[in-house]
């Protein structure tokens, strides 16, 4: 059985109109499908908007909070069918607590879910952190998530790699920075693009990574949606604008290819990882 797949990744805007939201995602969805895609991941908040603090006033704007099994979730599924789906949303939890969590559907239901771990310091958030990073299966294959602030930080997608993730999709809201430069505007799609690449060929995995595009009360997003392989090398990327990135790749000869020779996770030495 061949193991090439065409895995799809979104950029676009998401916002607090839930029936909004479902069009959207089927429409892309509906797209993927006809590119061949057996993978799409939507970005953070693809279900009621992303949540972030208002600049100058610290208020926050809350996307609509759903249950774990809420069925808007069920709804994705149904779209999903045969594809792996990953998309975002605000997550009332069953202990009370509000998480910025994502979830990976086919059409036969939830095949993995994750909470946010990593929260921007100074940035104020009616989010509680998750508290892991665990890899699931997936008919494509063993897949891991990270949401958004999760991929600043390398142990997110070792931790998935080393849990047998050969695919990480990255689901974002990443915005673009302030400032009245071009290199300050730059800087945080500067950021965003080398994260992607450097976590996929650190662990030797395929990164997907979706984002926000447009603004959201001021605050304006990057897009820049891309496929990266194992080698860190971009295979399909979207601009800064509403599109889908796709890209074809060998699942099985990408971590076999890029592990030859060096072999980054049979060669660590945690021993000597006296921080860890």
């Amino acid at each position: 059985m061949s193991s090439l797949v065409r895995i799809a990744t979104v950029a676009a805007h998401f916002g607090r109109d839930l029936e909004f939201d479902m069009r959207r995602i089927a429409f892309f969805v509906d797209d993927a499908r006809r590119a061949g895609a057996s993978v799409l991941v939507f970005p953070d908040g693809t279900l009621g908007g992303c949540h972030f603090t208002l600049p100058r006033t610290g208020c926050d704007t809350l996307p609509p909070a759903l249950g774990s099994d809420d069925k808007h979730l069920h709804r994705i599924a149904g779209i999903a069918a045969e594809m792996v789906v990953c998309a975002g949303y605000h997550e009332a939890a069953d202990d009370g607590n509000w998480y910025n969590s994502a979830v990976c559907v086919t059409g036969d239901g939830i095949l993995g879910r994750h909470r946010q771990v990593h929260q921007p310091s100074g940035e104020p958030s009616i989010h509680a952190a998750g508290d892991r990073f665990a890899a699931f299966d997936t008919p494509v294959g063993r897949f891991g998530m990270v949401i958004d602030y999760d991929k600043v930080f390398p142990e997110s997608a070792r931790t998935l790699a080393l849990d047998g993730a050969r695919v990480v999709a990255c689901l974002s809201a990443w915005p673009a920075a302030g400032g009245r430069t071009t290199e300050s505007r730059d800087r945080q799609a500067r950021l965003f693009d080398l994260y992607d690449c450097a976590r996929a060929a650190e662990n030797q995995i395929v990164f997907v990574s979706a984002n926000q595009t447009g603004s959201l009360h001021g605050v304006r997003f990057v897009g820049q949606a891309k496929v990266v392989d194992s080698g860190g090398v971009i295979r399909a990327r979207t601009g800064a604008r509403p599109a889908l990135a796709v890209a074809e790749l060998d699942l099985d000869a990408q971590p076999t290819g890029a592990r030859h020779a060096p072999r980054h996770l049979d060669e660590r030495r945690p021993d000597s990882y006296a921080s860890v």
